[in-house]
């Protein structure tokens, strides 16, 4: 599954979603029954991510990119990143992907009579984790 609702999403999901995401899902069960209500939304997955990188070549690129860096050679690693996220944003969406998330945002509008704001987030699976804890840091 690379795209699932928010209402649908658990903690238990955080390696699928990210934290935020998870966090999201938590909170609108939570409060459901108290009729408090948390803006609904989607949000796409780590494997949704993941046969981006593949359907463009990328996760093998960027692997081979990565191979030769130095950890601590803070300008190549920020010029090897600007290279990787250029390489991202001129990548095209696989179409069976790009339909699905056009499904998934025309439900919220039908449900708001075409009246929607929306917001896109990072939500790295990593980002929350004691050991990991990156939160802004990605891109």
């Amino acid at each position: 599954m690379r795209v699932a609702w928010l209402k649908d999403l658990r903690m238990a999901d955080l390696e699928r979603v990210g934290g935020k995401n998870a966090s999201l899902g938590e909170m609108m069960h939570a409060l459901a029954a108290t009729g408090i209500r948390v803006p609904g939304g989607f949000a796409t997955t780590a494997q949704a991510f993941r046969e981006f990188l593949s359907a463009n070549g990328l996760d093998e690129r960027i692997e081979q990119r990565l191979r030769s860096l130095e950890p601590k050679d803070l300008t190549a690693l920020a010029a090897v990143g600007a290279e990787i996220r250029a390489w991202i944003l001129k990548a095209p969406f696989p179409a069976d992907f790009e339909r699905e998330i056009k499904s998934y945002y025309q439900e919220l509008e039908d449900k708001t009579s075409g009246a929607i704001s929306f917001a896109v987030r990072s939500s790295a699976t990593a980002e929350d984790l004691p050991e990991a804890s990156f939160a802004g840091q990605q891109e």
